[in-house]
This record gives structure tokens, C-alpha cells and sequence, in this order.
């Protein structure tokens, strides 16, 4: 049934007015001025890495070159290396990175598993005034990542967190779609932003793994400890700060490994999870029973043993680390 409109749709005017006010591109900001802007604060660059043995490297290298000796842009560059099994950490140490693992970090908390830990790890063991999110399984990774993210918050006291958006090239056995990553953005986290937090609906990627804040605004929120991290930082922050401490920044072009779709399954699950306790926390919804944590996916089984499908099952419970300043807080009122 096709339904005739006599106007057309469009976003609410504070989405509007914000995607004019705060949506900028990387190449805007030339890494000089920004060296300038800097006025004795310093920058670190934090990046998660698990089994990123062949990327990572590179990563680290560009920034040191273009941003460290080139420019004396960035203070500090970290590889918070999130359990690897592969030499992740020895060739980020090379490159010329200082490398803590995970667990190494506030290890009286104990650990957690996932990519939200290494972010909060990662934030409690630098000491920039503004923090910087490099995914490290990045392909053709470019320093204009780092000084595109930086630009509006150090040009601009008024904005806490930078986004970063990009085209996503899938890569797949029939050829390439040129925007066909980020799947589960718009499968998932997309709609369900848009239906109840419609003040974030301007964000192009609000699960990319590149942004930035500074330091005071990243250690008043939590960080939920897998890969409800990313949009758990936006929500919370609109509701801290309102829409207009946030920009996003074009990056151009991500290339990255992609995972299988019961990996994209589970990260899926993660994301939900942390929309729903935020949807209970902030009173945008009330439910009568909580969301189950347990997640059941199929793969094939061994059919020489008459097990065609096998039933896999997983815990996608959300732990979250709180925000860092109170962690601080409390451990100096036990020392004093």
C-alpha cells in the first residue's frame, strides 16, 4: 500500500541545527594549528589491540612520524594490549608504543573481559588532558584520523567528545560493497537510537571505535566493559551534557578485519543489553522484566556423528566498570 505525503520527512530541528553546528572533516584541521591550540596541554592516543600483530605496527609508526616527530602533537601513545595470544604487544613495543596489558592496570579491581575494559584501562593508565580511541585492526590507517578527532575539541572548549565517521567497505567472495560494513549499526543500533534517543539520530557511525574526549568528561561516565562501550558513551553523555558538547568528524575510509555473523550476533546482544539498562536508567522506558543475558546461536555440527546443528550458547551480561573518577576518589579517601 503506498501512502501519499503532502510534506516531506525530516529530522526534528535540534538534529538538524546540530548535524550544521558540529559535523566537520578531517582535512579541516591542519596539524600546525592544532599544535598551536594545544597551549601547554597534553594528547594521548590509546589504542585496544587483541591479536593485531599485523596492523597494529603500522598504526603506531604513522602516528609517531607525522604526529610525535613531525609535529609534537601527540604526548603519549598507548597499546592496552587486551589478552592476545599472537606477539600484538612485542611488535607495538618496537614501533615505539608503550604497551600495558590489560590486567596489568588496577589489577586490585580484578579483570573483565571485553573492548570496553581496554578502553577504561587504557584512560586510567595515560595522563593527557584529551584522550584519543584508535581501533588497532585499522588497514591504511592515516594520521588524518588523529588530527581530525582532535580538531574540534581542541579548537572549541565548548565541545567534550568527537565522533568519528567514515565509508566502510565490505569485502566479500562476489566483489566490494563500498558501504556495506557496519552492519550491526544499522541493524541494530541505528533503529533503536533513533526510536528513543531521536537527539542522536544525526550520528553517521555512533559504534565506530575512533573518538575523543577530554579527560574529566571520559572519567565521569562508565564504561560498559564490552562492546556496549561505544553507544553507551553517547547516551550517556547526551544525557550529561546535552547534544551540543558532542561533534562527529568525516575520516574518510576504514578498511578493518570483519568478523562472522555469530560474532556480529553476540556484539549485537551486547549492544541491545546496554540500551535497555540505559533505557531504565534514564525512565525513556519501564519494562516489567528484565532482558535475558543468555544468548543461543547454531552452527553446524559433526554430521558424521548425526549432529547436524550444534547450539552454542553465550552470556552476554554487561559489566561496566564505573566512572574512573570516583574510582580515584574512593581509593584516595582509604589512604587518607
Amino acid at each position: 500500500m503506498r501512502t501519499n505525503r503532502t510534506t516531506p520527512l525530516k529530522v526534528s530541528s535540534e538534529v538538524d541545527t546540530w548535524l550544521a553546528r558540529r559535523s566537520s572533516q578531517s582535512g579541516d584541521w591542519a596539524v600546525a594549528d592544532l599544535v598551536a591550540a594545544k597551549r601547554g596541554a597534553r594528547v594521548s592516543v590509546v589504542i585496544p589491540a587483541r591479536d593485531e600483530e599485523t596492523t597494529v605496527g603500522d598504526i603506531i609508526r604513522t602516528i609517531r612520524r607525522d604526529l610525535v616527530e613531525t609535529h609534537p602533537l601527540v604526548d603519549e601513545i598507548l597499546v592496552v594490549d587486551s589478552r592476545s595470544t599472537d606477539a600484538t604487544a612485542k611488535v607495538a613495543a618496537e614501533a615505539g608504543a608503550r604497551v600495558v596489558a590489560q590486567d596489568s592496570v588496577m589489577p586490585e579491581l580484578g579483570g573483565l573481559a571485553g573492548k570496553g575494559e581496554a578502553l577504561w584501562k587504557g584512560v586510567a593508565a595515560t595522563t593527557g588532558d584529551f584522550v584519543v580511541f584508535v581501533d588497532g585492526d585499522l588497514y591504511d590507517f592515516t594520521s588524518d584520523y588523529v588530527t581530525g578527532l582532535l580538531g574540534p575539541l581542541l579548537t572549541d572548549p565548548s565541545v567534550a567528545y568527537v565522533k568519528g565517521f567514515y565509508h566502510r567497505p565490505l569485502v566479500g567472495k562476489t566483489g566490494t560493497d563500498a558501504d556495506g560494513g557496519g552492519r550491526v549499526t544499522e541493524l541494530v543500533a541505528r533503529p533503536m537510537l533513533n526510536m528513543y534517543w531521536p537527539e542522536l539520530a544525526g550520528f553517521v557511525q555512533p559504534l565506530a571505535g575512533e573518538y575523543a574526549g577530554r579527560r574529566d568528561v571520559l572519567e565521569s561516565i562508565p564504561f560498559v566493559a564490552n562492546y556496549g562501550v561505544e553507544v553507551g558513551h553517547l547516551i550517556d553523555l547526551l544525557e550529561a551534557h546535552g547534544l551540543d558538547a558532542l561533534a562527529q568528524v568525516d575520516l574518510g575510509r576504514r578498511v578493518h578485519r570483519h568478523q562472522s555473523t555469530q560474532a556480529l550476533g553476540r556484539m549485537a546482544g551486547q549492544i541491545m543489553l546496554t540500551m535497555f539498562d540505559r533505557l531504565e536508567q534514564y525512565g525513556r522506558l519501564v519494562s516489567a522484566q528484565p532482558p535475558a543475558t543468555l544468548l543461543a546461536q547454531f552452527q553446524r555440527g559433526n554430521s558424521e556423528n548425526g549432529v547436524e546443528r550444534e547450539m552454542v550458547l553465550t552470556d552476554l551480561t554487561c559489566a561496566q566498570r564505573p566512572p574512573l573518577a570516583s574510582v580515584r576518589e574512593a581509593t584516595l579517601r582509604e589512604t587518607a
